[in-house]
């Protein structure tokens, strides 16, 4: 088979997966929501820092950042879409960088750690910032959600690891070519 047949497979396997990816991301933020007084707490997360770890930082950055969108989008808050897509792709995109480094060192859980450590880190401080700046609530009305984000970030960092972990060690991955699920990284 030509190397070129190769990759085209390749990238139309990473297109289906990164489209998989976007559909289970906004569903596991709508479908199982435990309200707070400033929003919700979801699954999504979880599956935005697992895109980035199997898909790569531009496949998995793109799920991420989509798949929130249409969270908003159906969850009615439109103005959000925006700001959720590039969080949640820079927080995919971050996460997968982070593990890219740790995984060259062989310490895949920590990189994972690490990795979904500062992507929700970055959540928190995005999602203040678009509230205060961009949608004008005022710092104070913004900081209300601070605590919220930071128990969701948490629930989406601990999950994520979880089940990462728990796939990583299956043979669902083996021929998919991700970075995070084989010992020789390929670039995305």
């Amino acid at each position: 088979m030509s190397k070129e047949k190769t990759n085209s497979k390749e990238i139309l396997l990473k297109l289906c997966v990164s489209g998989m990816f976007a559909a289970l991301v906004c569903v596991a933020t709508i479908i199982i929501r435990i309200p707070t007084a400033v929003g919700y707490w979801h699954f999504g997360d979880c599956f935005v820092l697992m895109a980035g770890w199997i898909l790569g930082p531009w496949y998995g950055g793109a799920a991420a950042g989509i798949g929130s969108m249409f969270a908003d989008l159906f969850a009615g808050v439109a103005y959000y879409m925006p700001g959720t897509f590039v969080i949640k792709a820079l927080m995919a995109i971050l996460a997968a960088f982070i593990a890219r480094a740790f995984l060259k060192k062989n310490e895949r859980l920590i990189g994972y750690m690490i990795g979904g450590f500062v992507a929700e880190a970055l959540m928190i401080g995005g999602d203040f910032l678009y509230k205060w700046l961009l949608l004008g609530r005022g710092y104070a009305a913004a900081a209300e959600s601070v605590p919220t984000n930071i128990l969701q970030g948490a629930f989406g960092l601990v999950s994520g690891v979880i089940i990462m972990q728990a796939v990583v060690k299956t043979p669902v991955l083996k021929n998919f070519h991700a970075y995070a699920v084989t010992d020789k990284p390929r670039l995305s």
